[in-house]
């Protein structure tokens, strides 16, 4: 348990307030970032009323759903312009979705320095999975995938659309949509969001 004095001054940084805020701003209810953090949603929801603090681990698992940098809950407005580096050994790798042991696919975050992103940018390396243990999922805004090497196929409305290296798509990921590897070759791809 934390002393008032730390209690008092983990409040003045009003993380709680700062992710309900986010997480309002983008339309994203406390299960949905659950599922994107692989947190509770009443772990989240006593994070944004202040009744726990979060750890550092597990504010960044937020913060890389909105976009921003820890440094968004600690300092105030930038002050240089944004610059951030992301080393190829340093990516932050996000699951499919928590706890599933057959994942169709893995992403690495490019972009989680950047504080205030308008967009996220992920290295994606597809796995063999059977057709129908897809999980579909869906999210605001838009996608964009580009093949680097190997078949994907992408499920939405019914349909699969096949691609190849080099080949690109663009879609409304409030569809419901599901990615697997075509074929017995390595897939990967650069995918990018926005809401």
């Amino acid at each position: 348990m934390l002393s008032k004095t730390l209690e008092d001054g983990l409040n003045d940084y009003g993380i709680g307030p700062k992710i309900r805020a986010l997480r309002l701003k983008k339309k994203i209810g406390l299960v949905d970032l659950g599922q994107h953090t692989g947190l509770s949603p009443a772990m989240l929801s006593k994070i944004e009323r202040g009744r726990l603090f979060p750890t550092l681990p597990t504010l960044l698992r937020i913060a890389l759903v909105f976009g921003v940098g820890l440094e968004y809950f600690f300092a105030g407005a930038r002050e240089k312009p944004l610059v951030a580096v992301t080393r190829k050994n340093q990516r932050v790798e996000l699951p499919e979705r928590a706890g599933t042991e057959e994942a169709a696919y893995r992403f690495a975050s490019l972009d989680y320095p950047a504080a205030e992103r308008r967009f996220n940018s992920y290295y994606a390396e597809f796995l063999p999975v059977a057709r129908e243990k897809l999980q579909p999922h869906e999210h605001q805004g838009v996608e964009f995938i580009y093949v680097i090497q190997g078949v994907l196929s992408v499920h939405m409305n019914g349909e699969e659309h096949a691609l190849e290296a080099g080949d690109a798509i663009y879609f409304d990921s409030t569809i419901p949509h599901a990615y697997r590897r075509s074929g017995g070759r390595s897939c990967s791809a650069v995918v990018v969001t926005a809401r």
